[in-house]
């Protein structure tokens, strides 16, 4: 019987690099987009692709996609949250507007996803939340401080889920974190830099300019959105899953000072849940 997988954010990127290749290994794909038609149209040549409405800043989008999957299927075996979006303001220059839609997306998307997706996962015997966070959910960086702070938050989310998720609805519980990776992604945020006034003539304009340029030079050959796809596939067929999993040796350089006593995030976890619920 094929597994259904849900994934979010799949009009492009990881979630569509992602979403091709399970379905070419027998996976049933549904790929939330908010242009479900026209992308049904483009990739109709993938068998078991199915492309949904999913706005995960609209829990009616989002109920209503979970509705069609559950009259299909009755179950979930996976939920992938993968929508999201970078920023790149200093807080001093951050309107609470876009601080705000940062949020919608970034953090509050994930939870209502996940909230909408919860019944159907408690229906399969047993399912797996994966969820697309970055190394800026575990290093904060200069200048990335809005956007680390939300993906900050759905690492906190989802560790603290993972402490009773697995003994308790066997749903295991996985955050995905990868760097730099070639995909829209960076074009979006250095887009969005350039409606918005671009590097302002202020205090934060020499630091902006440094960064820019260093990581330019250290991203020059990101990540493919089809290399991470790659660890999508492995991760799900890993009996034990990793509570975090870095998605390429960059990632894994980056953030070495945060994980390398406990790079999966498993020992830590088990350990609270031992403490708090004796499990």
């Amino acid at each position: 019987m094929s597994k259904i997988i849900a994934i979010t954010g799949a009009s492009s990127g990881i979630g569509l690099a992602s979403a091709i290749k399970l379905a070419q290994n027998g996976w049933t794909v549904y790929a939330g987009t908010r242009h479900a038609a026209r992308d049904e149209e483009k990739y109709a040549n993938y068998e078991n692709l199915h492309f949904l409405e999913m706005d995960v800043t609209s829990p009616d989008s989002l109920q209503h996609a979970f509705e069609m999957i559950d009259k299909k299927h009755g179950r979930l075996d996976v939920l992938f949250c993968n929508a999201g979006f970078g920023f790149l303001r200093a807080l001093g220059q951050a309107s609470m507007e876009e601080i705000k839609t940062v949020f919608d997306t970034n953090v509050f998307g994930v939870i209502q996803t996940i909230q909408a997706g919860l019944p159907l996962l408690k229906k399969a015997e047993s399912s797996h939340i994966i969820a697309t966070t970055s190394v800026g959910g575990l290093v904060g960086q200069p200048l990335n401080e809005i956007y680390c702070a939300s993906k900050f938050a759905v690492e906190g989310l989802l560790e603290s889920m993972a402490t009773y998720y697995k003994p308790y609805f066997n749903i295991d519980i996985t955050l995905l974190e990868p760097g730099a990776v070639a995909t829209n992604f960076n074009d979006t945020v250095f887009g969005h830099l350039e409606k918005t006034g671009g590097i302002l003539d202020d205090e934060y304009k020499p630091i902006i300019e440094n960064y820019i340029g260093t990581f330019r030079a250290r991203n020059s050959v990101p990540q493919t959105a089809e290399s991470v796809a790659d660890v999508v596939v492995e991760l799900l067929g890993m009996e034990t899953k990793p509570l975090r999993l870095r998605t390429s040796d960059h990632a894994e350089k980056f953030t070495q000072y945060k994980v390398k006593q406990d790079p999966t995030g498993l020992d830590g976890m088990l350990q609270t849940r031992k403490l708090q619920l004796n499990k």
